[in-house]
């Protein structure tokens, strides 16, 4: 059986490092969970791709890991076979022999052990008993904690030395139990001032009551407001309506749309005019006389052109952005909401135009479990490298996770949130000091949280007020730097969707700059339209709350695309644009396996910043 196995795994294209070890190990699953070894083979490829393992060759280290995904399989199996049976945990197990709550694995109210049960995972885990430093009993080792390449950097952007910043270089070595040097890390930090944009919807509020009226009034707002701004550069003439038959050339504005219910191309593209202008009325457009264009449905542009038959506007030039010089717009000052307390001691305040930012976007635990272990990952680096501004965005509670997908969890989401997330964070914010903040942004993935977008903020009371929450999508000032976030995957979305054509003679822009430049030129957060049907994007609750009235200085957009760290600087016509730097942290979990977050330091302007994307 142990040459079929074999044969079975070359026939996949996988090698062994330790053959006969591995091979031995494989015919015990086959005994042990009754496989066949072409089921045991097609079972190790599921967590081979899960892993995202690089190379094709079985490694006996991922072997204890391979047998955790074979049980969860049996368990799996055994669930559907018997609906309402019920599988007992370790946990359970523990807490019947020993008659002893406190060895249940549901986490609870710390107790004086409380640095042992939160604790970092190394990779040698120290063991109380039969617990592991994390807090798990020893049985239930994850293939996460098994990694040994730990926050390597997957690309970074220098232009001034980490020194600047009172920042040393990483010395894993060392920093495993480097706690008692935490503090001495932390005296030359300087608490960051933050202020809140309120635009968005309360928390508490009621939704799902928008009316085709608000839609239709979204979409007449959106228009007007690009035409005032081009009229008002004085670049462009007042538009006119585009399904007039002219063979004169004319200036119009509308919104990209599709013909039909597929998705977008060439033959298919109209542009939507304003009721203002035309009623509201939709005409061909024919864009083959232009070398270079990037549309999808529910951009807002401005066509130069004519229209000769009256049925279709053929474009000689597209203007997809809003000049610089009437883009300028501060937000409502009735709207910010300072998070300082007017007692704050200005000396704990740092320097204007001076942060520093750890980024990251959930799933926050990986999908085998619920033990949030690369949250635990994350504030244990934070805390060696500590940042004046933690930014996590969601989803925290993620509702595409298999165990809240088949309902298997024990706790109900809330309590969840509470005892792995927020505890977490205050006991970081509580060794940390005052130096320190974090702020929350949802996802309408969060299963603990209103399915609606835009969304309000997470209701939470800190009294120490160093855990705040920003609505989805927001805006926030800290230190004077403004920063745009959206955890919805707009980037992914838009890039389904948009349909371009690039121009030899023009300078090259990569397409996950165009995708994040879609946001800033269109100054909305979420400018397609349709919307996806994932999306509960609901117009009547806060629209005001979609519009980007400013080019912040750092744009976050947590997306499944590739990871990037980007200076955005638009093809427009004027030179003088401002830049921003657009950032896709990636996301903190993937699959059974880390994934990435981002280390920026914004010192002033785009000439000086550091930035990485580590690997965790």
């Amino acid at each position: 059986m142990k040459e079929e196995i074999k044969s079975e795994f070359k026939k996949a294209g996988f090698d062994f490092d330790e053959e006969e070890e591995i091979l031995s190990k494989c015919l015990t699953f086959c005994i042990n969970y009754s496989l066949t070894p072409s089921d045991l083979v097609s079972s190790w490829e599921v967590y081979y791709l899960n892993r995202q393992l690089d190379e094709p060759i079985v490694q006996n280290a991922e072997m204890e890991g391979f047998m955790l995904h074979l049980q969860n399989n049996v368990k799996d199996d055994i669930i559907k076979e018997e609906t309402g049976l019920h599988l007992y945990s370790i946990g359970d197990v523990e807490m019947i022999l020993n008659d002893d709550d406190t060895k249940d694995d549901t986490p609870s109210t710390p107790t004086n052990n409380r640095q042992d049960v939160y604790s970092p995972i190394h990779d040698t885990p120290s063991l109380y008993g039969n617990i592991l430093a994390s807090g798990k009993p020893a049985d239930l080792v994850t293939p996460f904690s098994k990694r040994t390449d730990r926050f390597a950097v997957k690309f970074s952007i220098n232009t001034i030395p980490d020194v600047e910043n009172g920042k040393q270089e990483l010395n894993h070595e060392n920093e495993e139990n480097d706690e008692y040097n935490i503090v001495s890390k932390i005296v030359s930090r300087k608490r960051c001032s933050l202020v809140i944009h309120g635009s968005g919807p309360k928390p508490g509020c009621r939704f799902m009551y928008d009316r085709t009226e608000d839609k239709i009034n979204a979409i007449e707002n959106r228009i007007k407001k690009h035409a005032r701004a081009l009229v008002a550069s004085g670049l462009y003439e007042e538009p006119t309506d585009p399904s007039i038959a002219s063979p004169r050339s004319f200036f119009s504005i509308g919104m990209i749309c599709c013909d039909g219910e597929g998705r977008l191309n060439e033959k298919s593209v109209m542009l939507q005019s304003s009721i203002e202008h035309s009623g509201g009325e939709c005409v061909r457009l024919d864009l083959q006389r232009l070398n270079h264009y990037s549309v999808f449905p529910g951009q807002v542009v401005g066509i130069g052109g004519h229209n000769p038959s009256g049925h279709c506007l053929v474009a000689s030039k597209l203007v997809d952005y809003i000049p610089t010089s009437v883009a300028k717009e501060d937000l409502n000052p009735s709207k910010k909401q300072a998070i300082d307390k007017e007692n704050q001691p200005t000396e704990l305040l740092c320097n204007q135009r001076e942060l520093s930012m750890i980024i990251a976007a959930g799933p926050f635990t990986t999908t085998d479990n619920l033990f949030f272990e690369p949250l635990v990952e994350l504030l244990a680096y934070a805390k060696r490298r500590p940042p004046q501004l933690l930014v996590l965005l969601g989803p925290f509670i993620d509702s595409e996770h298999p165990d809240i997908k088949k309902g298997t969890v024990d706790r109900d989401f809330d309590e969840i949130f509470r005892l792995e997330v927020l505890r977490k964070l205050e006991d970081y914010v509580e060794s940390m000091g005052s130096a320190v903040r974090v702020l929350l942004v949802p996802s309408i993935r969060d299963a603990n949280h209103d399915f609606v977008f835009p969304q309000p903020a997470f209701d939470i009371s800190q009294p120490q007020l160093q855990i705040a929450s920003l609505t989805n999508p927001g805006i926030f000032e800290a230190n004077e730097v403004k920063v745009g976030c959206c955890t919805l995957d707009v980037l992914k979305q838009i890039s389904g969707e948009e349909i371009s054509r690039i121009s030899a003679d023009r300078k090259p822009i990569d397409r996950l700059s165009r995708l994040a430049n879609h946001i800033l030129n269109q100054q909305s957060f979420y400018p397609l339209y349709p919307p996806a049907e994932s999306v509960p994007l609901d117009f009547s609750l806060a629209p005001e709350a979609l519009q980007l009235p400013l080019v912040p200085d750092v744009l976050i957009l947590p997306s499944d695309l590739k990871y990037f760290v980007k200076v955005l600087d638009n093809e427009g016509e004027e030179t003088n644009r401002m830049k921003c730097i657009a950032v896709n942290p990636g996301r903190l979990a993937k699959g059974e396996g880390g994934g990435t977050f981002v280390e920026l330091d914004y010192s002033g302007g785009l000439d000086k910043i550091n930035a990485s994307i580590l690997a965790i």
